[in-house]
């Protein structure tokens, strides 16, 4: 098969990716948060598509990209209050909602559960291609199961080249960590999955919020979930990760009392003089959250080289976009932190 790569601003590109979904195929899709595979939601034989062109576990749920607000009453029932509030203030954007499923959401998108995860991407060219093709996209990330997301097309090209019909290319993702997922389901809202939509901005419009244990540490693997990227080691390149805390020299001075030949460093660009010698990849400034959330999956992809053996990381403290950074780097070392007090 050959994959067409073509710019979201080709005349023709929307058009052209609707129609590979109205046929049921996939096509991967940029949006803010990374790039995600997509197919027609409804039906079930194109999203099993999706699963084997990921090599995704079946019981890891999907979630369906909608263009606007007014589609949460086609696919879902029993649509609390809330959900309407948080679409007004933050749709389109990087927020999931986790809502009761009308029986039109197929067992295969839901992972059999009773739920369905939605969203409306702030991509004006992935909304077009979900207007044009008339349903709904299941859309995961569009890296291979338990991979780096992917955060450019390119990624995407180096991942699925010849796989599947079509990558619409988007250029870079703006915030680069997939998006804030939050469960309406159950009495209190429930945290399952921190992103650009920091859990403040969700209390600010809720008043309350549940953090789930997925977020902070690893559940069962026997765990049944309700959204992506809460069971399974996800984000992650081949390779052992670690997490080092403390300041940046303690850091600095326990990465090096343990770093051997063929490690790395993933640290800050304001600590990348503290590891010189020990092939330093920095993935953002400190400074600046949002570069280290925008750089972080390419940065990790970097890193997935068969001659990289472990790497040592460094991870932002705080609340709000570091939340979610914290997240996905804790997912990837499979929640493995080391504290240099420990070591030296």
């Amino acid at each position: 098969m050959e994959t067409l790569l073509m710019n979201a601003q080709e005349p023709g590109c929307a058009e052209a990716a609707a129609k590979i979904i109205r046929e049921g195929g996939l096509v991967a899709i940029p949006t803010e948060t990374v790039y995600g595979l997509g197919a027609n939601g409804l039906d079930p034989e194109a999203v099993s598509k999706i699963f084997i062109a990921k090599g995704r576990p079946n019981d890891n749920p999907l979630i369906l990209h909608i263009a606007d607000a007014s589609q949460i009453d086609d696919l879902c029932h029993d649509v609390p209050e809330s959900a309407y509030r948080l679409a007004e203030r933050f749709w389109p954007g990087p927020l999931t909602m986790v809502l009761p499923a009308k029986s039109c959401v197929p067992q295969e998108t839901t992972a059999g559960l009773s739920t369905v995860a939605v969203r409306c991407p702030d991509s004006p060219v992935t909304r077009e291609i979900i207007r044009l093709a008339g349903v709904p996209l299941a859309a995961p990330s569009a890296n291979l199961s338990g991979k780096p997301s992917t955060t450019t097309a390119g990624h995407v090209y180096h991942d699925h080249a010849g796989k599947i019909p079509m990558i619409v290319d988007g250029g870079p993702c703006r915030v680069g960590v997939e998006s804030t997922i939050v469960d309406l389901t159950e009495k209190r809202p429930r945290l399952l999955r921190p992103g650009g939509i920091t859990p403040q901005q969700l209390i600010a419009v809720l008043g309350d919020l549940v953090v789930d244990k997925a977020v902070t540490a690893q559940i069962d693997k026997d765990a049944v979930v309700k959204a992506p990227g809460m069971k399974y080691r996800h984000y992650a390149p081949a390779c052992q990760v670690v997490i080092v805390s403390g300041t940046s020299r303690k850091a600095a001075e326990c990465i090096r009392t343990l770093y051997k030949p063929g490690d790395r460093v993933l640290c800050f660009e304001e600590e990348l003089s503290l590891f010189e010698g020990l092939a330093p990849l920095s993935y953002g400034k400190a400074a600046d959250l949002n570069s280290l959330s925008a750089g972080l999956f390419a940065a990790l992809r970097e890193l997935d080289d068969p001659a990289v053996h472990k790497v040592y990381a460094r991870c932002p403290e705080g609340d709000g976009i570091a939340y979610a950074i914290q997240n996905r780097l804790k997912k990837a070392a499979a929640f493995q932190v080391i504290d240099p007090e420990d070591i030296l």
